[in-house]
């Protein structure tokens, strides 16, 4: 044994105690027990839990989580509540950075910081954070277990609120560690609250810090509870599975998967990917379908098909707007005993209430704001009784509608890929791309969506999302989209890729969707990707027959579908469609680095498209006409 694996196994043994060591030491992986000694020798924590698979492990974590104060029991059996602070509501942009060494480059679109700056900064504010609490070494397996998507992680963690999280969020991953022997190829996370206040919220947000460090497939995090920030194996080790990704050859992406019953007994498998508060939840849970995942999944090639896996077993969403109308398996759910945890919801007597919940708020409970009543104001803005952004946390298990082929190591074949963003002037509720290339450019590459209150920072009218993953793509975005067009020319049988929207508006400023309507969107790309109806094609893709969709309203929805409303909602505004690819081929042009001859040809072809469309029809364009 080396002096430095001498002094490691030294320092462990110190710390830990026999039993916590024990189980350590189970796992024969210098690197991982290099890298709980360096987290220890920096954080200075009082003592070390070691969870392993043991329901028992799990359950400390849970009622750990509630002793010290991070969560508080409702009224319903299993039901917690967790409040971050005021000034911990969002994903922190600004303070999420690349840790990138001398010679790299990332792009000019990626926050980054030189790594040797990036890293004395977040190990000053790390160093001894941990003092006086007890760090939880945590095993989690990303994707089904023993498969070919399954990959390893470990986060260090002085939160029990977030290892509670993650343990709803995620399969257990301490045995599939003891396969690993000693490969380095995994995943870690070192996260502190740092300083916390009697309500057990984080205070120096000032000095909050999320660093990336990608060349160690390493994830820094300090001075935030906020679960964005600090669940790891969410959006932060997306970054990193991009990357591993990227140098292996397959997808890993933003996006839900589900299955869609068809007729005959049929059931076809989509992709899905939504920025966020744009559907994407909602679509994936919806009654009479099933779901297999929600936020991130891995895409890989196998057989000349495309197969996703749902990286995660559990539901993180944005609870705003849930309701027992637009979202009743959602509601169900969180509404019966069972464990689940609220996030940034107006807690009051033992029940939680939020916004657009569809029940009459309190005059008065404890929020995010702490004590809350109407009318209060924080720097002259009226508070309101929850954050926008709340959210719920449940186990998929805990669904009625979990797909049974949710956990199954091959994953689930894919009949189509789906992106939808907000959009209030310019794309119909549905559309079918061209082809593969078609679909990836002019759908995907070209996604925008009108701002949510998801990010700390406000952007643009309409955020440029290609993919809907823009703020975690980890390399060049040109090289990004160059991955997927030569992903989907691996596969014999590439899947379908459709464009929706359920955010259309009219000329009076009021919605052309109703929230039911989407069920009837996804119901027609099932048909579609079966080759059983006809299309209407259009200089931006494929649209429905009015026939169709009439038939599939009556049958989805019980309910009549005008043909003046079909006309409204699939008219091609062609004003506007050429406004979007300016938009889009500037960000392009400019913007972009090594950006795919490709995206250039194929947004020059539909703008030629568009162009003699008009000639020939004027500028908006009846589906009737063409």
């Amino acid at each position: 044994m080396s002096t430095t694996a001498q002094t490691t196994q030294t320092l462990l043994r110190q710390k830990l105690g026999d039993q916590q060591y024990e189980r350590l030491a189970a796992l024969d992986n210098p690197k991982l027990h290099a890298f709980v000694a360096e987290a220890i020798a920096l954080c200075d924590p009082a003592s070390v839990f070691v969870c392993t698979d043991d329901p028992k492990d799990i359950a400390y974590v849970r009622e750990q989580a509630v002793a010290k104060g991070e969560e508080t029991r409702l009224a319903i059996a299993g039901h917690t509540v967790h409040l971050d602070g005021f000034s911990d509501q969002g994903c922190d942009r600004g303070a999420t950075k690349y840790l990138v060494p001398a010679g790299d480059d990332l792009g000019k679109r990626l926050s980054t910081i030189d790594r040797n700056e990036g890293l004395a900064q977040i190990r000053g504010y790390l160093q001894g954070a941990m003092a006086g609490r007890e760090m939880l070494v945590r095993f989690f397996c990303l994707g089904p277990v023993g498969s070919q998507f399954s990959l390893s992680g470990v986060q260090l963690t002085d939160s029990y609120y977030v290892g509670h999280s993650e343990d709803l969020l995620y399969r257990t991953g301490y045995e599939q560690f003891k396969a690993l022997g000693d490969s380095g190829d995994f995943f870690r996370v070192l996260h502190s609250s740092g300083a916390v206040d009697e309500h057990m919220c984080s205070v120096d947000t000032d000095k909050r810090k999320t660093y990336i460090d990608y060349g160690e497939d390493l994830v820094y995090s300090v001075n935030t509870q906020y679960a964005g920030n600090t669940v790891g194996f969410k959006k932060l080790a997306l970054r990193l599975a991009l990357r591993k990704a990227d140098r292996e050859g397959w997808l890993a992406e933003h996006t839900f998967l589900m299955g869609v019953n068809g007729p005959g007994g049929r059931k076809s498998y989509f992709a899905g990917a939504f920025p966020s508060m744009c559907g994407k939840t909602s679509t994936a849970m919806w009654p009479g379908e099933t779901i297999v995942g929600d936020d991130i999944a891995y895409l890989r090639v196998h057989d000349g098909r495309v197969y996703g896996a749902n990286v995660e077993c559990g539901l993180f969403g944005i609870i705003q707007d849930v309701n027992g109308e637009g979202d009743p398996v959602i509601w169900s759910t969180i509404t019966t005993p069972g464990e689940v945890i609220f996030s940034n919801v107006l807690k009051v007597n033992g029940n939680v209430y939020w916004l657009g919940d569809g029940r009459e708020c309190p005059e008065k409970g404890w929020d995010f704001s702490g004590e809350w009543f109407r009318g209060k104001e924080v720097d002259g803005e009226e508070v309101p009784p929850a954050h926008p952004n709340a959210c719920y946390t449940v186990r998929l298990r805990d669904l009625p509608n979990l797909d049974p082929l949710a956990d199954d190591p091959a994953g689930v074949p894919l009949g189509a890929i789906v992106y939808g963003g907000r959009d209030s002037d310019t794309s119909v509720p549905v559309k079918q791309a061209l082809n593969w290339a078609h679909g990836v450019i002019t759908i995907g590459a070209s996604l925008e969506s009108e701002p949510t209150a998801a990010v700390v920072d406000k952007q643009a009218a309409r955020a440029f999302q290609p993919m809907s993953n823009a703020d975690f793509v980890s390399i060049p975005l040109g090289q990004y989209i160059q991955n997927h067009l030569d992903f989907g020319a691996k596969a014999a049988q590439a899947p379908l890729i459709f464009g929706v929207n359920y955010f259309l508006r009219g000329e009076d400023g009021k919605w052309l969707n109703g929230v039911m309507d989407k069920h009837v969107w996804i119901k027609w790309a099932e048909l579609r990707a079966n080759g059983d109806v006809e299309t209407i094609a259009t200089p931006v893709g494929l649209l429905p027959l009015y026939e169709d969709l009439q038939v599939l309203f009556t049958a989805v929805l019980g309910r009549d579908y005008p043909r003046e409303l079909y006309e409204r909602q699939f008219t091609l505004r062609i004003p506007e469609n050429l406004a979007k690819l300016d938009r889009v081929s500037e960000i392009y042009r400019t913007d972009v680095e090594n950006a795919p001859a490709a995206v250039f040809e194929a947004l020059a072809a539909q703008r030629e498209r568009l162009l003699s469309a008009q000639a020939q029809h004027g500028d908006y364009v009846s589906p009737f006409d063409w």
